[in-house]
């Protein structure tokens, strides 16, 4: 376990131990000078070095067990004081308080109990000597408890610090929801008005005196498109609000993609639609609805980059899935109506296919047109 210490724990250990070594050379000078020092200098070196060497490896790990040996080793040594006054010191730090009081009390009442047995020149000695090393327990028992004070406070700080950082982190994370909902709310705000103005130009045109009947069904779909759309952005703010509504409208399925394709076509784009699906609603509906979408992207992209071109849908199952391709003409040039578009939309539909299993293919022919083919695993039966 002496391996695990950190670069600052060793240099705090080689510290308390050379501490520990000053005070026993300390202790050991003095008895030295006594009229009638102890013969037996290197028995008592050969302890004190034993009790440094297991100061040093097990102080941090087992304290008490090292106060224990010390203890009964300073009847033989008095070189063992020293390092015993720092384990005194380390169960100050690293135990609690009545554990540390403990221990000096014990220690305090075997010193008090030796010197009373031990022999003295004069009462005012032993009374100087007893009173120096109780000094001397306390001192060692409050620097210790002080340590373990100033680090409780400073872990209390650290604690603190990181609470607020975190309370920090959750105020910025609430002030950028907050922040994406106003803007969202914006934007519904200004696409609300200008899709409003669509569909009341629409709604004039289809309704208008000079309008054809194509032309006011070409108004109508626009109209209802606006109005959809509408729904939509209501729909976007809904989930966006904190009252927990649940905006959640039912999801297309493959029976809804015949009226997909009779709206496009009401829209003015000619399509040729080719459904050999024989029982629609025996799709599961996760399929259907993907199959939706592609069709869905499929024909809005016609009408962007081929308007007036026909467009082929076709849709065929079979025991292992659900296949969809949609065929339209590449034009000589560039539409001129053509929207604004990010490409987007393929991915979200390339995403789609691969949620459920499936794939999705798109390019351009040997025959200049545009094909998007998609495939979608059934459920065996």
């Amino acid at each position: 376990m002496v391996l695990r210490r950190s670069a600052r724990e060793w240099l705090y250990d080689v510290a308390v131990t050379a501490a520990a070594a000053l005070l026993s050379f300390l202790l050991v000078l003095g008895a030295r000078s006594d009229p009638d020092p102890d013969p037996a200098l290197s028995t008592d070196l050969a302890f004190g070095g034993a009790a440094l060497t297991l100061l040093f490896l097990l102080r941090r790990r087992r304290p008490l067990l090292v106060w224990a040996v010390l203890m009964a080793g300073q009847l033989f040594s008095t070189s063992a004081m020293g390092p015993l006054g720092l384990t005194l010191f380390t169960i100050a730090v690293h135990r609690s308080w009545w554990v540390a009081v403990t221990v000096a009390g014990v220690e305090a009442t075997f010193i008090t109990l030796a010197f009373t047995a031990s022999t003295w020149r004069s009462e005012r000695e032993y009374w100087e000597t007893l009173a120096v090393f109780l000094l001397g327990i306390a001192v060692l028992v409050a620097a210790g408890m002080l340590v373990r004070s100033r680090r409780q406070l400073i872990d209390s700080w650290k604690e603190r610090a990181l609470q607020a950082e975190m309370q920090h982190q959750m105020r910025v994370e609430e002030a950028r929801h907050l922040e994406r909902e106003r803007i969202a709310r914006e934007m519904h705000d200004v696409l609300a008005h200008r899709i409003s103005l669509l569909a009341v130009h629409a709604g004039a045109l289809e309704f208008g005196e000079g309008a054809t009947e194509r032309q006011r069904e070409a108004a109508g779909v626009i109209r209802r498109c606006a109005y959809e759309a509408m729904e939509d952005l209501r729909e976007v703010i809904g989930v966006l609000r904190d009252d927990g509504a649940d905006a959640e409208q039912p999801q297309p399925t493959l029976t809804d993609v015949p009226a997909l394709v009779e709206e496009s076509r009401r829209a003015g784009t000619p399509i040729t639609f080719d459904d050999r699906v024989t029982d629609p609603e025996s799709v599961p509906t996760s399929v259907g609805r993907h199959a939706f979408r592609v069709v869905q992207e499929g024909l809005t992209n016609a009408r962007k980059h081929a308007p007036g071109c026909r467009v082929r849908v076709r849709l065929a199952a079979a025991e292992s899935g659900l296949a969809i391709e949609i065929v339209n003409p590449l034009p000589a040039g560039r539409a001129a109506t053509a929207l604004p578009g990010a490409g987007a939309g393929l991915i979200g539909l390339r995403e789609r296919a691969e949620l459920v299993g499936g794939r999705l293919e798109h390019g351009r022919t040997p025959e200049d047109a545009f094909v998007l083919r998609a495939w979608l695993p059934l459920p065996s039966r």
